[in-house]
């Protein structure tokens, strides 16, 4: 092979099987030689036993995950107009298949869009940022800035953009955790106004949960609000209130909507509002509370968005359990013909588990369901088939029959 600009680094079969395979990551166990004097955080060629290339990528020895791919071409060299190209193509997808609808959306997911830990919401006109890769965070204000000028080619302006890196596992990537505005980039408030489904809503960028807002169910809260007509709606885990809202603005006849956390129902008050609607809002324990409920307080439309129950497959079997116990007793709560959404946003709970929990919970609630719609997360989220991490959120529409 003829000379190369950055630092090889050999990896077993199984590794260049994998890459081959389309999936972006290379694992500390996988490294069979080279890394040695090299910076982490920066690029390398990634090389099969025979010395041969297979793709090049991020090295960082502080990670588990050792490598992360940016390109598997050997004439492409990851310089500024390889980023411009990537980022690009980002925005361009999702001018597509969002409808040109980017005022909420996720413009970068990660691996997803080629663009290894790197997480970019658009909120109105602001950006708010995750990075969980040392070679994104040492290129953040380049590629930051590329993607500022692209998004204001397609006529998107950008006013700030916010980083949301107050999560651990950046230490464990060599990363310190921290928040604010990105240097260059200073917006004028934290709270920012959205519009989803025609639904406004105040999103708080600096102290939501992870980057605001979850725009992954924008389009599962639509069909939600199609089912809620004239219908009696429990919204559990409501948090900020977003099926609620939905469901009210569809005509429900009535929307209650419960979550533990005391400041999540008080943004989902003001949500709620701000768009003129009128919803119950109980701040309860969900388990207890489904546990507690009687027959005769009557929903014909139950709703179930927890958050996940597990980040790691060492506990799966204890979020079955979990996700079992609510699904049993909404089954049980609803009456003959009411209707149940349900999901779980976690990984590692795969479709087939959840499709399972939720037949043993109707048998041993001695219903029968009847499937309405089986949803994933919006488009603006992509899945890569051969990187099953994308692939995370399922949503059931179902009717007890």
């Amino acid at each position: 092979m003829k000379q190369r600009e950055f630092p090889a680094v050999t990896v077993s079969k199984r590794a260049e099987l994998s890459i081959k395979n389309g999936h972006p990551w290379v694992f500390e166990t996988e490294i069979s030689a080279g890394g040695r004097g090299v910076e982490n955080g920066e690029i390398v060629d990634i090389l099969n036993f025979k010395g041969a290339y297979i793709a090049t990528g991020f090295y960082n020895e502080n990670s588990k995950i050792r490598l992360r791919v940016l390109t598997k071409n050997a004439n492409e060299r990851p310089d500024e107009a390889f980023w411009e190209r990537v980022l690009r193509r980002a925005v361009e997808y999702r001018r597509t298949v969002m409808g040109g609808e980017l005022d909420c959306c996720r413009i970068i997911f990660g691996e997803s869009d080629g663009l290894p830990g790197l997480t970019v919401d658009r909120f109105d006109d602001v950006l708010v940022v995750q990075t969980l890769s040392l070679g994104i965070e040492r290129r953040k204000q380049l590629i930051l800035g590329l993607l500022v000028k692209v998004l204001e080619e397609y006529g998107y302006k950008t006013s700030g953009i916010f980083e949301r890196n107050d999560v651990a596992i950046r230490e464990r990537e060599g990363m310190e955790q921290g928040k604010g505005w990105l240097p260059g980039y200073e917006g004028a408030s934290t709270d920012v106004i959205i519009t989803e489904n025609a639904i406004k809503y105040h999103v708080d960028i600096e102290n939501g949960q992870k980057t605001g807002f979850f725009l992954d169910q924008k389009f599962n809260r639509a069909a939600c609000a199609r089912i809620a007509k004239g219908k009696k709606v429990l919204d559990c885990f409501t948090h900020t209130g977003s099926f609620a809202l939905n469901c009210a603005a569809g005509g429900a006849k009535s929307v209650t909507a419960v979550d533990i956390s005391a400041d999540a129902l008080d943004t989902a008050a003001k949500n709620a509002e701000l768009n003129g609607l009128d919803i119950e809002f109980k701040c309860e324990n969900v388990f207890d509370m489904l546990a507690s409920m009687k027959n005769d307080e009557k929903y014909d439309f139950i709703i179930l968005d927890p958050p996940a129950f597990t980040k790691s497959r060492a506990t799966v079997d204890s979020a079955i359990r979990g996700y079992k116990e609510i699904n049993l007793r909404a089954m049980k709560l609803l009456p003959r013909g009411g209707y149940l959404a349900t999901c779980s946003c976690s990984h590692f709970v795969p479709e087939d588990k959840f499709r399972e929990m939720l037949r043993s919970a109707a048998s041993d609630a001695g219903v029968s369901l009847r499937q309405i719609e089986v949803r994933q997360q919006a488009a603006d989220h992509p899945i890569l088939w051969n990187v099953p991490e994308t692939d995370y959120l399922k949503f059931f529409i179902l009717q007890k029959v």
